[in-house]
């Protein structure tokens, strides 16, 4: 049998679900909006369409590129780049964060170093990058895991420290080795950190993304971002830009399907 819901806690519920129709419906006002007053301004010649492009100019770029069997390879590339950088990323600053919590010395050592790498303009070790892996995929894939490991290994790193000392304690004292308050105390206790960092690194993997393409790349949005620019086709860059901003939207909201399903 169905547990019977209280009229008040109905009440709740119908209000939550109102509440984020209402949030949902204002989203989309707004987003319908932006759209119209653009392709408006653009339309009446209050903004040059050749420099800020338009809604309608935007989709007829997408057509034509679809049309030339670019597209999808572009979005490809541009996906499969982001999504192996992001993982590969993640994996190996959550290793390393778990190393340096293992080891107070090891963290002590290396812990200057990863503040001075956090620091560091990435960008900047881009013409190195292309000498030390070649072009293409492979340098657009490091410079995104450069980007956004030394994040994962802070993030993770404090969220291992700040694990409540006296639960430690506590475990220590019923004879639990280290590897038991690892996987059954302090990584659990890192999980809402650790969603938190998934959600920063997608925005930072697409950066990376980008930047890695537009060093040097052959395909991709950051390819086209670029090309755009040289052949001052100002449609390409914005519709590249607007494919990213759906793409990179497309992998927060899994990001935040995760996070919903942890905090159940």
């Amino acid at each position: 049998m169905k547990k019977q819901l209280s009229k008040a806690h109905e009440k709740y519920l119908k209000r939550l679900k109102k509440d984020k129709i209402i949030v949902i419906f204002w989203q989309i006002a707004l987003f319908v909006c932006f759209l119209g007053i653009w392709q408006l301004l653009a339309d009446t010649g209050v903004i040059d369409p050749f420099f800020f492009s338009s809604p309608s100019r935007i989709a007829v770029t997408i057509v034509d590129l679809f049309a030339n069997g670019n597209l999808l390879l572009h979005i490809w590339t541009s996906l499969y780049e982001t999504i192996l950088g992001f993982i590969i990323a993640v994996l190996l600053g959550l290793i390393i964060a778990v190393m340096l919590w293992w080891s107070e010395k090891l963290r002590k050592i290396l812990e200057p170093y990863l503040i001075i790498l956090n620091s560091l303009p990435k960008i900047a070790l881009g013409p190195m990058i292309i000498f030390w892996v070649g072009s293409g995929t492979s340098a657009t894939v490091v410079m995104s895991v450069l980007i956004c490991i030394v994040i994962t290994i802070i993030s993770m790193l404090n969220a291992f420290i700040s694990c409540d000392k006296d639960k430690i304690l506590l475990m220590k004292s019923m004879r639990a080795n280290k590897f038991q308050i690892l996987f059954k105390l302090v990584l659990p206790n890192a999980l809402p950190e650790f969603v938190s960092v998934l959600k920063i690194n997608v925005g930072m993997a697409w950066v990376g993304t980008v930047m890695g393409e537009y060093l040097s790349s052959k395909a991709g949005l950051g390819y086209l971002i670029n090309y755009g620019s040289q052949m001052l086709k100002l449609d390409i860059v914005m519709t590249s830009i607007t494919l990213l901003c759906v793409l990179a939207g497309g992998m927060y909201g899994l990001v935040s399907l995760l996070e919903k399903r942890q905090q159940k």
